[in-house]
């Protein structure tokens, strides 16, 4: 086989193979050796079909497996002679005119990572903000999840309703005097002051006793998903069936008990330790992202372009989604092609810090066992069908570069485990909102020269710092526009709200439950 190299510049190479036809003629007869043993043909002992037979039979098929195991072994033989580290999977193009007969001609293309200097680690300081649990903070998680577990006491039939109040209510919402589709609920659980149905509605039935009839006016709103509803006036005939008041719930032993625990204190320890694993990853996320910031500051190298596009794709594509579900989607994607060229820094810096972690890493004797190896490669299949994960696994296991970006994220977050280690770090004891504040204004940050500042992790668990310019779409408001769902946008309830409701109450009519329409921008925020 010869090779020239056709291109040197920067990280990317290019060479012309030139396979012999002796080579391809020589494989393709081992290839017939190896087959005519097994080789059957009507009027021949097995095994004993001419050569020239069987190579007139699956010569064809035989020429082809034999060029491509040719090609294969000579890319390899190249990047072992060249001593090429190739960024992504190498180019490989069989030259135009090649028939049998006939050398063939290879171009390969392919980028290479970058020469990366492994930095000395000394003077390497951090600053880790320590967040104690406060009897405070595990006496606010009590009350949260008393109120997520509030039980009310039995009907009162004579009881006007108020604010806390859960009603069972059958209602019927009209358009001018006339029912529209989907407006109508019956046996339907409402918390007054939830916020479930639309603005207005519940309001209306405040001081309503059971059995009484009411007829609500109400308008929808403007963003209403329903666009023959958005910002009509409707009436909605009430008629209410039972009014219960919320019952104090102690915070006890037997509360504690109907959580499965032993007691009060067991679940106030639960709840501690819960608490300090949130603190502690909030802790890290900090940490991490300022270890990254000073590597960042004294790096700079050429990184490979397919990488960086690889990158930028995938947060492209996650902003794609993000704005989907804006509100106005179309001014949202407006607002990402402004910062497109910011974007594409971002993905440059994650790859460059992937690099260097992994550089310094490798330096140091940082691996991934083959215990860790299968523990990861296990997880990522249940996200399969189960007839499917037997096929993953063994596709992992084969492909190297599949492997690889499984493995990612644990290396990265064991080399930085490393330089924690060698890091000279002092503590700050703050507070929760301190830290979450110091994160969040990370996450909105701008950009420190051409480099952007913050970012995410690389490829990977996103804690670099924040992966977006303070110009973003509402990323935030997005998610929790679209967690409020519109399952039913004609009704003027929120579905979940009403199931969870009724679950209380015993009574399934709250699968029927409406849902309520997306909050505009400037609600979502708040």
């Amino acid at each position: 086989m010869q090779t020239v190299e056709t291109l040197n510049q920067g990280l990317k190479r290019a060479y012309t193979l030139t396979i012999s036809r002796a080579e391809i003629e020589s494989r393709v007869d081992g290839e017939l050796k190896k087959v005519a043993p097994q080789i059957r043909m009507p009027g021949f002992r097995p095994g004993k079909v001419p050569a020239n037979l069987v190579r007139k039979m699956h010569g064809p098929a035989l020429e082809q497996q034999a060029l491509e195991t040719t090609i294969q072994e000579g890319v390899q033989q190249l990047i072992a002679e060249q001593g090429l580290r190739p960024a992504t999977r190498p180019e490989v193009e069989l030259g135009e005119g090649y028939g049998p007969g006939q050398d063939a001609e290879v171009k390969v293309s392919l980028e290479v990572l970058p020469v990366v200097t492994v930095p000395a680690l000394d003077g390497l300081k951090l600053e880790r903000l320590v967040v104690p649990v406060s009897d405070e903070q595990i006496d606010e998680t009590l009350g949260r999840i008393a109120a997520g577990s509030k039980s009310y006491e039995e009907d009162d039939a004579g009881r006007p309703a108020a604010t806390g109040d859960l009603l069972v209510i059958d209602f019927e919402g009209k358009l001018d005097g006339v029912p529209f589709e989907g407006g109508k609920g019956e046996g339907i659980s409402l918390e007054i002051g939830s916020g479930q149905f639309i603005p207005g509605f519940e309001d209306q039935l405040i001081g309503a006793a059971a059995g009484d009839a009411r007829v609500l006016n109400v308008t929808f709103p403007a963003d209403y998903g329903a666009a023959h509803l958005a910002g009509r006036d409707a009436t909605f005939d009430v008629t209410v069936q039972k009014v219960r008041a919320p019952k104090e719930t102690a915070l006890d032993d037997e509360f504690a008990k109907q959580l499965g625990l032993e007691g009060i204190d067991k679940l106030r320890e639960l709840i501690k330790g819960q608490l300090e694993q949130e603190h502690n990853g909030l802790t890290r996320t900090h940490m991490k992202r300022k270890l990254l910031d000073q590597l960042a500051a004294s790096h700079d190298f050429d990184v490979p372009p397919s990488m960086v596009e690889a990158e930028f794709g995938q947060i492209w594509a996650q902003l794609e989604h993000e704005a989907s579900h804006e509100a106005d989607p179309e001014a949202a994607r407006a607002d990402m092609e402004k910062d497109r060229d910011d974007y594409r820094r971002i993905a440059e810096r994650r790859v460059r810090l992937g690099l260097l972690l992994s550089e310094i890493g490798q330096a140091n004797g940082v691996e991934v066992n083959q215990v860790e190896m299968n523990r990861l490669i296990a997880q990522a299949a249940q996200q399969y069908r189960p007839e499917d994960r037997q096929r993953f696994i063994q596709f992992v296991q084969q492909d190297p570069m599949a492997a690889a970006q499984l493995r990612a994220p644990l290396y990265e977050d064991k080399v930085v485990d490393f330089l924690f280690s060698k890091a000279e770090i002092t503590e700050r004891e703050v507070t929760r909102e301190a830290i979450q504040a110091e994160i969040e204004a990370d996450e909105d940050g701008h950009f420190h020269g051409p480099d952007c500042g913050h970012d995410h992790d690389h490829d990977h668990d996103h804690d670099h710092g924040a992966a977006k310019p303070a110009k973003k779409p509402a990323a935030k408001k997005a998610k929790a526009e679209a967690a409020e769902g519109e399952d039913a946008p004609a009704k003027p309830a929120k579905k979940a709200a009403a199931k969870k409701a009724t679950a209380a109450e015993g009574d399934d009519a709250a699968a029927e439950a409406p849902a309520k329409p997306k909050r505009t921008r400037k609600a979502a925020s708040e």
